[in-house]
């Protein structure tokens, strides 16, 4: 059964990261949205295990191997058919619903109950099959809990890294399916080999504890409500670790499957590590409340010997170095392994793989503690799932929606470090002042913890303490201004730089361009808002009525509005002030895509191809939206990092310019006059706008900004919504063919 569970877990990951890019379009990139597909997703797995228990009690141990083949082939058929119905059939319905709302909730959790209800059932099915011994409880499940968790890492690390890099996200759902039907016959088979004898068998009957420590031993409530607060701390710490993580990282589309993969394996590893001993604890409540202690202990030492290391000592040189850059480390670009060791493995397994490892050994002294019938085993496998998976939910609730925005994410582990002595006053309930040591560890560990300012600075590189930065955060990420030069100040999100201030880069041309192109742009949409460089420049022109900036990431405009305390930035102070300007905070694709207005102009603000879900913008349709939103004679304006996004972008835009030696693209429905002249004119009556160095950047750029079509290769595939190329890219980038 072990190499069926492994399959059944990597395919379980392969979904989860898969269908949550998919259903993420329906409602937006955004905190909102990925707060309820998880919460759906994980409601879906805890009824799942609810009802699989309460089924599997009263079922022969064959049966329940067959209801697990029957749950993974429906899981299988579901998978392979989830990219027609998410996205060819739900997602046009999805996002005419306003977001958020009910209704799109509700969408979610009806379209992910299917699959989580089966993957929920298969645990406790797989638990009634097999485990024929109370006394072996604790070893059996460890171990099938076990490797369907090194499954399930396995299955989070290929996802981005192989599956959708090279066949996309139907064809990694096509992949996971198929492992589920491996799965399901392979237990099929099984209940046939050995029916007879298993279900012939005269199971084991309850027999009473002899010791409040003895399996069955204490109040079953009891390890529900400490399994609960278990998985609020492990999901609120993954969230704190995730987010730690990607701005060391500098976030691109393989730091969640990556950092989910090292957490799971983790878990795997302490569960299996638990096999061989867990017979061998007395007292499992108190192991288990040590390792709880332990976690917490454990995951503040790891952020603070990060914190602390002298920046000049080995390896921390290399990461300072890293984090000081704005660009991140392009995997599509080069293959060398240090890099790729250090950021992708090493970093995170000191983050958070010694207490995900101790999560994982508490799984079977839990189930040791628990299982004194043979017959109830599924059903309390089930029911301990389920209050796990509550604690889960809850945990990305108030962490996600509001602790990282209240208090900050390092102050947001120093709580959750305290809500560890939890673990320690009930050990001292129990077995008492044996307990006051593991309480003293715990307060001293959350003192451990570096302050909010420290870590920012030390993850954003900047070591001069005279430095000024500005940091604001919630869950929809971390944006910061830090001052790196007398006077120049960058923009960083989620640890990528993203543009500088004051204005008068490529921003402010890739603002510029399409206005003085156009011979009347009154309405303008901006996708993304950066430090407002774009959107400053691309309100140039007396006759724009409208600038509407759609933006997901909510700590920008707060950073940008504190940038004005301290900071003269009067090109700022202007286009915040602006009455034309409308911020609105929301994914912007969604927005264009569920609303009828058109513009005159549409614009991206830049984004690096390797950023996590760029792919969204650089698709071709995305590009088809942004046409279906032009008025006539309108102009699309996008930042072209590639190739492939110029050939994305011609197959949908039947007249188009390349910029800037391919850097800006602009496209029309309709044909573009080429005016220099018109447009320096037009440059000219801007000038006491923009200012005498921004215009004089864009005017020495006007003479040499067409160049010929032509010269371009075109003859590759593009990047989809559904097979975003460019964003998992393992090859170097793709060069203009002369």
């Amino acid at each position: 059964m072990a190499p069926l569970f492994f399959l059944s877990g990597a395919a379980a990951l392969v979904y989860q990261v898969a269908w949550q890019r998919v259903l993420g379009l329906h409602t937006g990139i955004g905190l909102y949205s990925v707060t309820i597909i998880v919460s759906a997703f994980m409601a879906g797995l805890g009824i799942g295990g609810l009802v699989g228990g309460r089924w599997s009690e009263r079922m022969a141990s064959r049966t329940a191997l067959r209801r697990f083949a029957q749950a993974e082939l429906g899981i299988a058929t579901f998978g392979a058919l989830s990219p027609w119905l998410y996205y060819d059939r739900l997602y046009p319905l999805a996002v005419q619903l306003p977001s958020p709302s009910l209704a799109g909730a509700l969408l979610h959790f009806a379209a992910l109950l299917p699959p989580t209800l089966l993957m929920g059932m298969s645990l406790p099915f797989l638990v009634r099959a097999t485990v024929t011994r109370a006394g072996d409880a604790g070893r059996t499940i460890g171990w099938l809990y076990g490797v369907n968790l090194l499954g399930a890492a396995v299955g989070a690390f290929v996802t981005p890294w192989v599956l959708i890099a090279r066949y996309g996200i139907r064809g990694a759902l096509l992949v996971a399916a198929g492992a589920n039907l491996t799965v399901a016959l392979g237990a099929f088979a099984l209940s046939l080999m050995r029916g007879a004898d298993v279900a012939g068998a005269r199971e084991e009957e309850r027999v009473p504890a002899a010791s409040p420590d003895a399996p069955g031993g204490r109040p079953f409530a009891l390890w529900i409500a400490l399994y609960g607060l278990s998985g609020f701390l492990a999901l609120s710490l993954e969230i704190v670790w995730f987010r730690l993580t990607d701005v060391a990282v500098k976030s691109t589309a393989f730091t969640f499957g990556t950092v989910l993969a090292i957490y799971l394996a983790g878990c795997a590893c302490g569960c299996v590590a638990g096999i061989p001993i867990v017979d061998r604890i007395r007292r499992p409540l108190r192991a288990f409340l040590v390792c709880q202690c332990a976690i917490v202990c454990v995951a503040a030492l790891g952020v603070a010997l990060i914190a602390w290391l002298p920046h000049g000592m080995g390896w921390a040189r290399w990461y300072h170095t890293y984090w000081a850059s704005a660009v991140p480390f392009a995997l599509g670009h080069s293959m060398a392994w240090t890099p790729i060791l250090r950021l992708y493995l090493i970093l995170p397994s000191a983050l958070f793989f010694i207490p995900t490892t101790l999560m994982g050994l508490s799984f079977p002294i839990l189930q040791r503690a628990v299982h004194d019938e043979v017959r109830r085993s599924g059903r309390r496998v089930g029911v301990l799932q389920a209050a796990n998976i509550a604690g889960c939910t809850i945990g990305s609730l108030v962490v996600g929606l509001g602790a990282v925005r209240w208090f900050g994410t390092v102050e947001t582990l120093r709580l959750l470090v305290l809500c560890g002595a939890a673990f320690a006053l009930v050990g001292w309930r129990y077995y008492g002042r044996q307990f006051a040591i593991a309480l003293v560890a715990v307060s001293a560990a959350a003192m451990l913890v570096p302050g909010q300012d420290r870590m920012w600075r030390l993850l954003h590189g900047l070591t001069n303490p005279a430095a000024r930065m500005l940091v604001e955060e919630d869950g929809t990420g971390i944006v910061a201004l830090k001052e790196v030069h007398r006077r120049r100040v960058q923009l960083v999100v989620n640890g990528i730089g993203i543009s500088w201030l004051p204005y008068g880069e490529v921003h402010t041309l890739l603002g510029v361009v399409p206005a003085v192109m156009h011979p009347s742009p009154h309405d303008v949409a901006v996708v993304g808002l950066g430090s407002g460089d774009t959107a400053w420049a691309v309100g140039c022109r007396p006759e724009t009525r409208s600038v509407t900036v759609f933006e997901i990431s909510s700590p920008q405009p707060r950073v940008l509005a504190r940038a004005l305390d301290g900071w003269n930035f009067p090109d700022l102070a202007r286009f915040l002030g602006d009455p034309r300007v409308s911020l609105r905070m929301t994914d912007g694709r969604r927005a264009l895509e569920a609303e009828s207005r058109q513009y005159d102009i549409i614009e991206t603000d830049a984004m690096y191809h390797v950023h996590a879900m760029s792919g969204n913008i650089y698709s071709v349709e995305f590009f088809r939206t942004c046409s279906r939103r032009l008025r006539p004679g309108g102009l699309m304006c996008t930042y072209s990092p590639t190739s492939r996004v110029r050939a994305t972008f011609r197959r949908v835009f039947p007249h188009w310019l390349v910029i800037a030696q391919g850097w800006l693209l602009v496209g029309s429905n309709d044909p573009i006059a080429l005016a220099p002249e018109v447009w320096a004119s037009r440059l000219d009556a801007a000038s006491p706008y923009l200012g005498s160095g921004s215009a004089e950047m864009v005017r020495s750029a006007l003479p040499r900004m067409v160049l010929p079509t032509g010269k371009y290769s075109l003859d590759m595939a593009p990047n989809e919504d559904l097979f975003p190329r460019d964003e998992f890219a393992f090859r170097d980038r793709a060069r203009l063919s002369e």
